[in-house]
């Protein structure tokens, strides 16, 4: 038995890095995934039949844009037709474009803000309708220790999972007495090919704030969100759980 066993979900960034590893978790534990991602056709289908492979047999992708609201309704749409509904969803599409706020782009700055929260905004909107009709479900949001915390050159990021936060507690209230939860998780220094393109010396130096000294595993933040999205979770909601080996304290 699987702790998500009859359950199913979407999950935004689901081709790579952490979205991959939580959707493939998913799988894993017995839902039925679909993901959505902007990545290339090749790596949608190579994701999709990881997923099958893991025990997700109506495993499927869905190519576009979250910060689209058009693709959000289309999502929704499309995940109601194959699965009947939406137990869980996982919003963990994003995207960094660093620099320090003297030197940052405006579009830059946008870019990061329509994705990373207009995002999440438009997918929890299409999706929690489907969810108040069941009188139940899980939306969880991905943040970052630098939601928390503020990040050197991160004005955007860190705004943008800031956001998630503001989003993430509004919604719990919003929706909890339709039995759906809103959580947020707050990754810290996590192995993923975004990490592994930092310099020796930058990755030294995010080290030093790490208690455990060493980076976190995709696979760390897979179990909570499985847990999250689980039965198990059913009276936890509105809370950011730091995954990030004791950065933020």
């Amino acid at each position: 038995m699987g702790l998500l066993d009859g359950k199913n979900a979407l999950v935004t960034g689901g081709s790579r890095g952490i979205g991959l590893a939580i959707a493939l978790e998913f799988a894993a534990e017995g839902a039925e995934v679909a993901i959505a991602d902007y990545a290339s056709d090749e790596d949608n289908a190579e994701a999709v039949e990881k997923l099958k492979a893991a025990g997700s047999a109506g495993a499927f992708a869905l190519k576009g844009d979250v910060s689209d609201p058009g693709f959000a309704k289309e999502a929704a749409a499309r995940v109601k037709e194959a699965f009947g509904g939406c137990d869980i969803l996982m919003n963990n599409a994003g995207v960094t474009a660093d620099g320090l706020i003297l030197r940052m782009k405006p579009e830059d700055f946008d870019r990061v803000i329509r994705i990373n929260l207009n995002g999440a905004f438009y997918m929890t909107k299409e999706f929690s309708a489907l969810m108040v009709k069941q009188r139940s479900g899980r939306i969880i949001n991905m943040s970052s220790v630098s939601g928390v915390n503020g990040n050197p050159g991160q004005a955007n990021y860190s705004s943008s999972k800031a956001g998630l936060i503001g989003l993430t507690k509004s919604a719990a209230k919003e929706l909890g007495s339709r039995g759906i939860t809103v959580n947020a998780i707050a990754p810290g220094f996590i192995d993923t090919p975004m990490t592994r393109k930092l310099s020796e010396k930058q990755i030294e130096s995010s080290l030093e704030r790490v208690p455990l000294g060493r980076m976190g595993e995709p696979e760390d933040i897979a179990r909570l969100a499985a847990f999250l999205a689980s039965d198990k979770a059913s009276y936890i909601t509105a809370q950011v759980i730091c995954v990030d080996g004791g950065i933020v304290m």
